[in-house]
């Protein structure tokens, strides 16, 4: 009896382990071609995540992670890096980022057009990449693609290849064209162009402005940039499709975008079921800082300054005249300064500066004693900055930098400087009021609660909405219907012309009959003369 008990127990016990969710793992292809090292700082931390929750994960990549031995469940594909920088230099005729703060915007978006289209051809050329594309059996062997969405449209082939759902990754949040992607209208009277300076509060200048660049944006991606994506699909393909489908076509089978944003760094805005915002998954649990910097922190009883322009623009670039005013103003204050300097032998050096090439920045901003952060206005960086409540003095340079620093301004917990006309009494006037006005602490301090409050943490909504749309085979009830339009129903262009038939046709025959009704019927009478 005791022998049958033991089995019946062991039997319902197997039954109920099947019943159970255990979290078995998905096969996802993640595929990360353009070779900006800042993007994949949210990239790597999604990747990093999907192995540790179990997913097999079969990552391209131009930046390797082997060295930190994620497991048997992750693979990696390296594939050279892109080098664009000969190609910006020629285009801009500009030597280094920091003078791409001259670039007018419409330039920069004809830029990484470019920029897109030949690190996508290039990608397609790496053998590693023409083994995934000619692999036999594809279809079984992911459950998800897992892309970028920067310019690199291309790669969404492989969805389309290996028949499965796909979601793409904004590491720059929101842009304009997503609008038409996703099925929403964008209303350019109060949603800023992600590369312009404004924020949502625009005069009718600005708005001005920012209707023409959004439109240009628009028709240069309809006219120009896809049938050039199309082209590269059609070069690479041809040969092993029947029929290779447009770039406009692969979109529509994105099932959800991650996009890196979140109150209060973006502005409200429309957006569909399908755009979730995760900004700040990045963001790790504070580590112990090395021992040099923390007696260098700890020993600030006056606070701190800590000063980094990211990863692409090198502090190093500045010119002497200007490295001269930061190097006397950081001199002159009792606070002390924390400076990422790509040169560490930087001369003429204050006994309260310190460089180094490389610092821990996340876990540096969190520090008490640090009061303000001098920055470009990175994405990632202000995330960083609102999540651990440090006040910003942005010295932008392009692309969506001038509009993080003025949502922060506009907020008040950031203030802005320009690096070309910068001077010692802007600067130390800046600093001493973000400093000593605790307005900018305060302010940030709030912008901080409103980041951090969230129904889930970041990562976690990033991976529910990868478990979903794998569990929903793709998810087709949260895409708007208005993918499958093409622009010019979308902006109902066909009804305005409509309209404007409508009303013109009236007017059109009325001017005609009017003409026609003025003018002297039949022959006039000739006068007969009199005697």
């Amino acid at each position: 009896m005791q022998l049958r008990s033991t089995l019946n127990i062991f039997l319902l016990s197997l039954v109920a382990l099947q019943q159970l969710d255990l979290g078995a793992g998905s096969r996802i292809l993640a595929a990360f071609i353009f070779p900006g090292k800042s993007h994949f700082m949210m990239t790597n931390a999604i990747i990093r995540e999907l192995v540790k929750r179990g997913h097999e994960v079969t990552f391209i990549t131009p930046f390797s992670l082997a060295k930190e031995n994620l497991g048997p469940n992750y693979k990696e594909i390296v594939i050279r890096q892109y080098d664009f920088w000969p190609e910006i230099k020629e285009m801009t005729q500009k030597s280094t980022v920091l003078e791409m703060a001259d670039i007018d915007n419409l330039s920069f978006i004809r830029m990484v057009n470019i920029m897109g289209i030949h690190s996508t051809d290039f990608a397609f050329e790496q053998p590693e990449i023409q083994a995934l594309i000619n692999a036999k059996d594809k279809v079984g062997k992911y459950d998800l693609l897992l892309a970028e969405q920067f310019f690199n449209e291309g790669a969404l082939i492989l969805g389309h290849l290996y028949q499965i759902p796909t979601i793409t990754v904004s590491t720059f949040g929101y842009a304009n064209y997503l609008s038409q992607m996703f099925g929403i209208v964008s209303p350019w009277s109060y949603v800023p162009h992600s590369y312009m300076t404004y924020t949502d509060k625009m005069s009718l200048w600005e708005r001005i402005h920012n209707v023409a660049l959004c439109g240009a944006e628009d028709l240069m991606r309809e006219f120009s940039y896809y049938p050039k994506q199309d082209a590269v699909l059609k070069k690479h393909f041809a040969n092993k499709l029947d029929r290779v489908p447009t770039i406009k076509e692969l979109e529509r089978n994105i099932s959800v975008i991650l996009l890196n944003s979140y109150m209060p760094l973006f502005s409200p805005r429309p957006t569909s079921y399908n755009m979730i915002q995760v900004g700040g998954l990045h963001i790790q649990p504070t580590k112990a800082l090395p021992e040099d910097l923390k007696q260098f922190l700890d020993g600030a009883t006056d606070g701190a300054i800590y000063f980094s322009l990211g990863s692409q623009v090198r502090s190093a670039d500045l010119p002497p005249e200007k490295l001269k005013v930061f190097l006397n103003v950081f001199g002159s204050l009792k606070q002390r300064v924390l400076w990422k300097f790509e040169d560490e032998k930087l001369p003429n050096l204050p006994a309260n500066v310190k460089v180094q090439s490389w610092l821990p920045q996340g876990d540096i901003l969190a520090h008490p004693n640090v009061k303000v952060f001098i920055a470009h206005g990175g994405l990632f960086g202000t995330q960083e900055a609102v999540y651990n409540g440090v006040p910003v003095l942005g010295m932008p340079v392009y692309c969506d930098q001038h509009q993080n620093i003025n949502q922060g301004k506009k907020a008040g917990y950031a203030l802005g400087l320009d690096y070309r006309t910068v001077t010692e009494e802007k600067l130390r006037g800046l600093l001493l009021e973000l400093i000593d006005n605790p307005k900018y602490r305060n302010n940030m301090k709030q912008a901080s609660k409103v980041f951090r409050d969230r129904p889930l943490k970041a990562m976690d909504t990033a991976m529910y909405w990868i478990n979903y749309v794998i569990e929903h085979r793709g998810a087709p009830h949260i895409v708007s219907a208005g993918v499958q339009l093409p622009w010019y129903q979308f902006y109902l262009l066909d009804i305005v012309g409509l309209a404007l038939v409508l009303i013109l046709l009236p007017l059109l025959l009325l001017v005609c009959l009017c003409r026609r009704s003025s003018k002297p019927s039949g022959n006039p009478k000739k006068k007969t003369k009199k005697n």
